[in-house]
């Protein structure tokens, strides 16, 4: 097969390790730099361009897009789909699971577990939103905030009315969430891959730090998960309609609860954590699923 993946960086780990999994496979893999894909969009004929000339036809792309380009990724992403490439990332997934709200917001209505969230962009009372989280502490997160970025804990009622009245003077869209306390600052990063957990690792947060992840110096390490925790996992990466999916889950005691799913999670921490080949199992699912407008989407997104 000839594969394409979507990435600004060929030298980070998880574009490096995609490459190698797909030559191991004995696939023509070319690593292609979103930004400078262009695009003729023709009833007729639409294609996609790259340094000036029309890619050759692949059977599948691998999506590999940062959230700084969500929206012109999403729209290179689309057309791919248009002419009939099979997409591991579809254009509709990837927009649902860079809208947090969104995001919830469907989880929410199938019944996945959830941490109580309330939302505002301009709401005066600000004692009502965190009152409908349960008090503090709580966490206030950025709608766009990504890698543990535009996440604030707020430990008291007061410090929390400093935050959200902070970034609504911003105009910004964010979150009053629930603070699990019980979680201890560790979260679980489950690796979804059609409808199957294929690797898990528990992460946990850095001395005088809540958030764990790893890009803010948070460790990793390997965990075995329940099967209430596996079955929350896959079922918030098919709502969210996600083939592959870093799924984060919080260990409360009312269950496993949803945090965050990711549509283009790291292979470094979960590979290096679990000792499994993560970038191989990616590339079977695609020799298993790629086949042409094999895309629920279909650039419709």
């Amino acid at each position: 097969m000839k594969i394409a993946i979507l990435s600004r960086g060929p030298k980070l780990y998880s574009t490096r390790r995609l490459v190698e999994a797909a030559a191991q496979r004995g696939h023509q893999v070319q690593v292609l730099d979103t930004i400078k894909c262009y695009m003729d969009i023709t009833s007729a004929d639409p294609a996609i361009l790259y340094e000036g000339e029309e890619l050759d036809e692949f059977d599948a792309v691998i999506p590999r897009i940062g959230s700084s380009i969500t929206d012109y990724g999403l729209a290179v992403v689309r057309q791919f789909e248009m002419i009939g490439t099979f997409s591991l990332v579809e254009s509709i997934a990837l927009g649902r699971s860079r809208d947090k709200l969104r995001s919830l917001q469907l989880m929410s209505r199938k019944g996945v577990g959830l941490p109580k969230t309330s939302f505002a962009h301009d709401v005066h009372n600000t004692r009502e939103l965190i009152r409908l989280v349960g008090g503090a502490p709580l966490v206030v997160k950025l709608c766009n905030g990504t890698q543990g970025r535009g996440v604030v804990l707020a430990e008291t009622i007061k410090a929390a009315e400093s935050v959200i009245d902070a970034f609504r003077e911003l105009n910004a869209d964010f979150l009053v969430q629930e603070f699990i306390k019980e979680a201890g600052g560790s979260d679980v990063r489950c690796f979804v891959i059609g409808n199957k957990v294929v690797a898990a690792m528990k992460r946990s947060a850095a001395a005088g730090e809540f958030r764990s992840n790893l890009h803010r110096g948070g460790s990793a390490e390997l965990t075995k998960i329940t099967p209430a925790e596996r079955a929350t996992a896959v079922k918030a990466a098919k709502v969210m309609g996600l083939r592959v999916a870093g799924v984060d889950l919080l260990r409360a005691e009312r269950g496993p609860l949803v945090m965050e799913v990711n549509s283009s999670p790291g292979l470094e921490g979960i590979e290096k954590a679990t000792g499994k080949d993560v970038a191989v199992a990616i590339v079977k699912h695609i020799e298993e699923n790629a086949k042409p407008f094999n895309n629920r989407a279909r650039g419709k997104g």
